[in-house]
């Protein structure tokens, strides 16, 4: 038998071009915040497009003189860490007793996880909520709120419902509990889906500052801060500081708010692009397998 050659053919040229131009397309702005961060603020005033130009670390070395950077970005992996697995477990568990048959009211409990993704009170009653109950200056106040998450409770217990249930019953008939039967079988057997909402938990909590901001004020929240929150009071500062006499001669400004903006966003995205490709192959299954069903 003859094998077959790989031709080349003009609709694989063109399906080529275009994934190249939507590769392009993705990774420039990544390219773009990369080189115009290494890049003299006179530079970036020009343009910068392909490689950096007037080599500069004063961006990255303005960032590291701010005070409390070390503690921040502690803060910031601990709350991301943390308020991850929290939510994974919480919601995951969640979705395991509404994908049961059996739960009483399931339904109406189910309706009920769907309503909050649409209702809310607003910000004043949650703001009195979070004080009331304590969380205000608390470390808690980045975790605990987002334990409980309506989209990925759907997610997820849409997932579990593809699993077999004779599974589950063959665990229960050789005496597995609850517990023993979500920990043993229902988690390993859902990983691509799990694997998306951590993608999904962990970007959110990464990029998260505005609870920092309105619920760690004073002395006591001095420690509590995170590095996102810093960065953006370090960029209003510099933005104030560079804006005058001393801003109008352009090229004897060391950091301008543009450069700073550019070496904070590159160092924020960084942990992120560290994460996902690890995530990546269970990232379609398990969007496939969770999404909604009408």
């Amino acid at each position: 038998m003859s094998k077959k050659k790989n031709r080349i053919t003009f609709a694989g040229i063109i399906n080529a071009i275009i994934l190249g131009l939507f590769t392009l397309i993705c990774v420039y702005p990544l390219w773009y915040i990369f080189i115009n961060s290494w890049s003299s603020p006179a530079a970036v005033n020009r343009g910068v497009y392909i490689i950096p130009q007037e080599f500069s670390t004063e961006a990255y070395t303005n960032l590291l003189e701010i005070p409390g950077l070390t503690s921040s970005i502690g803060i910031a992996f601990a709350r991301t860490i943390l308020g991850t697995l929290l939510t994974l477990l919480c919601c995951s568990f969640a979705a395991y007793l509404l994908a049961n048959r059996d739960l009483p009211c399931r339904k109406l409990l189910y309706r009920f996880f769907i309503v909050t993704m649409y209702v809310n009170a607003g910000f004043i009653p949650y703001y009195l909520l979070i004080s009331n109950i304590g969380l205000k200056n608390n470390f808690l106040v980045y975790i605990l709120p987002y334990a409980v998450q309506a989209y990925f409770i759907i997610l997820i217990k849409t997932y579990i419902e593809s699993i077999p249930s004779e599974l589950v019953e063959s665990a229960e008939m050789d005496g597995a509990g609850l517990v023993k039967v979500f920990f043993r079988i229902i988690l390993p057997l859902a990983k691509p889906i799990l694997a998306c909402i951590v993608v999904f938990a962990a970007v959110n909590q990464w990029n998260t500052w505005s609870d920092d901001m309105f619920f760690m004020q004073g002395r006591k929240a001095a420690n509590l801060h995170c590095l996102q929150y810093l960065l953006y009071t370090k960029l209003q500062s510099n933005v104030v500081s560079t804006t005058g006499a001393g801003a109008a001669a352009g090229a004897a400004v060391k950091v301008t708010s543009t450069t700073l903006r550019m070496a904070m966003s590159f160092i924020t995205v960084v942990p992120i692009l560290c994460v996902y490709p690890y995530m990546q192959r269970f990232f379609t299954k398990g969007i496939m397998l969770g999404a909604v069903k009408g």
